[in-house]
């Protein structure tokens, strides 16, 4: 009975499909319709026929691009059949159907639990060709969502299989995939490494539509290059290519290209008409994620010509699709072209606020763990290359060896040329070994070293891109903005409160970084003396007393005079200013901050009591790890850099403690350390 109910379904969806195709639907897809009234109108027909179920996989592949909710309503219906009949194949296939309605919808989390379904089902039943389509589309998601790192990883892999199999269609998808990847990194260089090797794979393939999908990737990065006349060449190839082969969502995608080059060279006539021509085909398309480009394109055309109403609206609309289905590098384009908008119409708090959005997402899709994955990857290519190379004269040597020995065995007469040939092939194979494993060792040895250099580096230009420049880029603005006459004293004076703020930030991040950055570079020394822990605090607490005081926080220091250490004074400075800060950026107003000190035998046990909102036992145990970088903002939302408890730990460390945290949600933190005491270190001295 269900299962007479879900082929009538499928059949008033087929029909309705059939009549409301465009008159530039493929051919293939009217083939598909035809094929599956065909087979349904034969005796004995049942859903679960395999031949049934791929085509209805391959249709509502076909509807990708034109009707994505009837590519959603065939893949479930393909799951279901398929899971009835126990067809693994067909199951991977809806999967994958079903991967791409979400992923086109921007819900990511949808779109990659489905493509993860649809590859271990793959997997299972070896079906290679089927795998890397899923991969490439699993990777292509990691992409959008701006995570660079997985998606590098996933393409990296489908390569491998890619080339084990010989699928030489796919691996020239993933390679110009991730040539893709190096462009957004505005690595252009790495780039065309890439689409060199697609050319090639391309030419071995002889497919013109797959030469052309290429050409007009080339021609948006030639673009991007400033390189025109390239850009131009290429694209008005593809688009001929497409036009002859009715491929109607990559001829959209070719005409906005065409109209980027001329947006490049000024031309914004010219650039909107061919902007326009995309836009009609993709009336008749269900592709939401080309049309941000298209329209942020026309929005900066309209912009050049000075029409700002008509750029709004286009910037606005490209920027609530790239929102909706979460696309991070649209989002962040948009947010330049509405800032540079509301710039010129003299909205300067609308500009403030996309600017900074642009700034965020700037900092987001080009953080230092996408930069760190690309070069590693070049890291890696040229190790390859350099390994391949040893080895390949280690072959040819052996083999020039191996052909003298054999002669030797011809020539039995001769049993001393022979003994010779074979000792001096052995020394010299031994030799060639001991070299490779020697430039091998040295190569593993330059990796390792890059790899410490780069958790430094990727450290610190975090804490740079991220706390400093911000702030420091919005009063640049804003003292540009003062400096041009485009804001008035009344204006200005209105953004002190927020200035003062990211100023005492900027400060404390930079004591913060400055004695970070010395520890880094071994020129930090721990000179150990004796001092009063009391003094020091009761500095500090006089240091932070305006900022308890704007949050009505009371900080209480319980340290009596006998409480003497024998550490470094300048280091433990550093921890306890830290700790204070930590505990008044987490305690809410009205709050109380208590600091005691307890001898434990030969040390003292400090402790940084505070009311504040708490941590859970996963926060905390993360808190002193190595690179764990963990950054929140504050109840007055405070900005912090994640360095402080780094900084805090080697501090504490390098004196002969030790430091660590308890904590509860809601309840409060309390930090404790350990220094060790000043009357025992004079009796070790005397």
């Amino acid at each position: 009975m269900l299962q007479n109910i879900l082929a009538r379904k499928v059949c008033l969806l087929l029909l309705a499909i059939l009549f409301s195709l465009t008159g530039f639907a493929q051919e293939d897809t009217k083939s598909l319709l035809s094929e599956i009234q065909n087979l349904k109108a034969k005796q004995g027909f049942q859903v679960t026929d395999t031949v049934y179920i791929n085509l209805l996989n391959k249709l509502g592949k076909n509807f990708r691009y034109y009707k994505t909710d009837s590519l959603l309503t065939i893949s479930k219906q393909a799951l279901v059949h398929s899971q009835k009949a126990e067809y693994v194949k067909g199951q991977s296939e809806s999967y994958l159907g079903l991967g791409d309605y979400y992923s086109g919808k921007g819900e990511r989390v949808a779109a990659i639990n489905n493509y993860t379904k649809a590859l271990i089902l793959a997997k299972n039943i070896e079906a290679c060709e089927l795998a890397l389509r899923i991969i490439n589309n699993l990777a292509s998601e990691y992409a959008f969502k701006g995570d660079f790192a997985k998606s590098l990883n996933n393409y990296l892999q489908g390569i491998e299989i890619a080339e084990e199999e010989g699928e030489l269609e796919m691996l020239s998808i993933m390679n110009e995939n991730i040539a893709g990847l190096y462009a957004s990194q505005k690595d252009y260089d790495q780039a065309q490494i890439f689409y060199d090797k697609v050319k090639k794979l391309n030419d071995q393939i002889g497919d013109d539509v797959n030469s052309a999908q290429t050409m007009s990737n080339l021609a948006s990065l030639y673009a991007e290059m400033g390189k025109l006349d390239y850009a131009m060449f290429n694209v008005n190839r593809s688009i001929a290519i497409f036009e002859d082969n009715e491929v109607m969502d990559w001829l959209a995608y070719a005409y906005e290209i065409k109209g980027k080059v001329y947006l490049k060279q000024q031309k914004y006539q010219w650039a909107l008409y061919w902007y326009h021509q995309g836009e009609l085909l993709h009336e008749d398309l269900d592709d939401d994620r080309g049309k941000i480009d298209l329209f942020n394109g026309m929005a900066e055309a309209y912009m050049g010509q000075g029409k700002d109403s008509l750029a709004q609206n286009y910037a606005m609309e490209a920027y609530e699709i790239s929102n909706r289905i979460k696309f991070l590098e649209g989002t962040q384009k948009c947010a330049k072209t509405l800032y540079n908008i509301n710039k010129n119409n003299n909205d300067y708090r609308k500009a403030l606020a996309f600017h900074e959005i642009y700034q965020e997402l700037s900092d987001t899709l080009h953080r230092n763990e996408n930069k760190k994955s690309l070069t590693m990857l070049k890291t890696r290519a040229e190790y390859d290359q350099q390994k391949q190379t040893l080895i390949e004269a280690n072959q040819k040597a052996l083999a020039k060896q191996r052909g003298l020995i054999y002669a030797g065995i011809i020539v039995l007469i001769i049993f001393s040329i022979i003994t010779f040939f074979i000792k001096r092939a052995e020394k010299i194979q031994k030799r060639l070994n001991t070299e490779l494993k020697a430039k091998k060792e040295k190569l593993e040895a330059h990796e390792a070293a890059l790899t410490d250099s780069n958790e430094t580096k990727t450290k610190l230009f975090s804490i740079i891109g991220h706390d400093l420049r911000g702030p420091i880029g919005a009063l640049q603005g804003l003292l540009q903005m003062f400096t041009d006459g485009e804001m008035n004293k009344s204006e200005f004076f209105q953004f002190i409160p927020k200035l003062k703020n990211d100023v005492d930030h900027i400060y404390f991040t930079l004591n913060n970084l400055l004695s970070w950055g010395n520890s880094q570079m071994n020129g930090s020394t721990t000179k150990a003396a004796v001092f009063s822990l009391e003094t020091l605090v009761d500095e500090n607490i006089n240091l932070l007393s305006e900022l308890a005081k704007s949050k009505s926080i009371k900080i209480v220091s319980e340290l009596n005079g006998n409480t003497l250490i024998w550490s470094d004074s300048n280091q433990i400075d550093i921890v306890v200013r830290n700790l204070i800060s930590n505990a008044l950026k987490f305690t809410p107003e009205n709050g109380m901050i208590t600091i005691k000190a307890q001898e434990k035998n030969d040390k003292w046990e400090i402790s940084v009591r505070d009311t504040g909102v708490g941590m859970d036992k996963v926060t905390v145990e993360k808190l002193f790890k190595k690179n764990s970088n963990i950054t929140t903002y504050g109840t007055n939302n405070e900005k912090g850099t994640g360095l402080g408890l780094s900084l805090c730990k080697e501090m504490v460390e390098k004196n002969g403690g030790t430091i660590w945290a308890e904590s509860a949600l809601r309840k409060g933190s309390t930090f404790y350390f350990t220094l060790p005491k000043a009357e025992d270190k004079y009796s070790q001295a005397s």
